[in-house]
């Protein structure tokens, strides 16, 4: 009756043991996932409110002046809320975009219009360190307005050190 104690035994550790086996690396990897939405998500606000504030506007104001990155300093390992007025820049209103929680990313906006195809164009980007090492990841996503037609976002995302 012992050994078939320590047979149960064993039998309960090995399935355990696999068990945590397969739960373990799909708990960091969805883990890992649910802290990059913060960015993806961000970035689709942004864009969307991008292609929104370019209709009914002239060309070359088709999107909002640069705005720097906000909150100036990329959040290190762990959420960050934000100093009071961290959103106010006139691109961040304009945008209607911001946070009014911790979180991890940081961004930024560029735009500019380019002098030979007179199209507008813009680059929203999202900076995050997710796990406090110094190395930012990066996600990127283009848009762009081409002289007598709508807004669009340019296909794809640019993503450096997804997981850092």
């Amino acid at each position: 009756m012992r050994s078939w104690g320590a047979l149960e035994l064993g039998a309960a550790i090995a399935v355990g043991g696999s068990v945590l086996a397969v739960a373990i690396p799909s708990f960091v990897r969805n883990l890992s996932f649910s802290r990059l939405s913060e960015a993806v998500d961000g970035l689709d606000r942004l864009v969307s409110g991008a292609v929104a504030y370019s209709q009914g506007r002239p060309q070359e104001l088709s999107f909002p002046p640069p705005a720097p990155l906000t909150p100036a300093q990329v959040p290190a390992g762990k959420p960050a809320m934000d100093p009071p007025g961290a959103w106010d820049h006139l691109t961040w209103r304009a945008l209607r975009f911001g946070f009014d929680r911790p979180h991890c990313f940081a961004f930024e906006f560029a735009s500019a219009l380019d002098p030979e195809s007179g199209a507008m164009r813009f680059v929203a980007a999202a900076h995050g360190d997710l796990d406090g090492d110094g190395t930012p990841s990066t996600f990127e996503v283009r848009g762009e307005r081409a002289a007598g037609e709508r807004a669009r976002v340019v296909p794809g995302m640019y993503v450096d050190r997804e997981v850092e």
